[in-house]
């Protein structure tokens, strides 16, 4: 098991991707120097308003593997939640998904609408330890859960940039942790059809195959 040793600043990382992101160097800049407070400020919104929230994502990733950048903060929530944070301008609504931004921070929201966001956010938390805080995000568990959960409405969409950090991200997890993907696919079951599950079953087979060439032989160990 892989386990990230140094504690995770959430504002510095979100910082640090807009800050290199090219897409950010014309037109209107945000003021990146802020970002740090402004995600501090947003946890502690959460905890002083006891909204129940968990973070998944990119950030929620970092945590347990050494990920890409990620710009966004990604939360689960119940959609009444929202109403408790006037100060976050929502986007766009959706039934099941939000978008909104906070001073110059962006928020994904997962809005528990959806049963598997909210059997996400009810069965597949852990308190982590940030230097904003002590914040609710997923375990691997939950992670792989929702990745797995995106990647065949990512393919239908020809989203193949996206598909291919999540199957990364997929990997990752994989990899360090070795969890019983079998398992995960099972719990599934009642959010995606049949074929959409044979297509993840294959993927899985796919990604494990990839993993299996590179992990060193009993030989190799001796």
């Amino acid at each position: 098991m892989r386990i990230q040793s140094a504690t995770i600043h959430i504002g510095n990382i979100i910082r640090n991707a807009v800050v290199f992101n090219p897409k950010n160097w014309q037109g209107d800049t945000v003021n990146a120097d802020t970002l740090p407070q402004t995600v501090a400020q947003l946890f502690s919104l959460l905890h002083q308003r006891r909204i129940d929230y968990l973070l998944v994502g990119g950030v929620a990733l970092l945590q347990y593997v050494e990920g890409r950048n990620t710009e966004d903060i990604d939360l689960i929530v119940a959609a009444p939640a929202l109403s408790q944070l006037p100060e976050v301008q929502i986007l766009n609504q959706t039934m099941y998904f939000a978008r909104g931004q906070f001073q110059d921070l962006h928020i994904d929201f997962l809005l528990t609408a959806n049963p598997l966001f909210k059997k996400v956010q009810q069965e597949y938390a852990t308190t982590q330890h940030f230097i904003e805080s002590d914040i609710q995000c997923a375990t691997v568990e939950g992670l792989l859960l929702l990745k797995l959960y995106a990647l065949p409405s990512l393919y239908r969409e020809g989203e193949f940039a996206r598909v291919g950090l999540c199957e990364n991200d997929i990997a990752m997890l994989l990899h360090y942790y070795k969890p019983d993907l079998s398992v995960l696919l099972d719990e599934l079951k009642p959010y995606l059809s049949d074929t959409d599950l044979t297509e993840l079953r294959n993927i899985g087979e796919e990604i494990q195959q990839r993993l299996a060439r590179f992990r060193p032989s009993q030989k190799d160990d001796q």
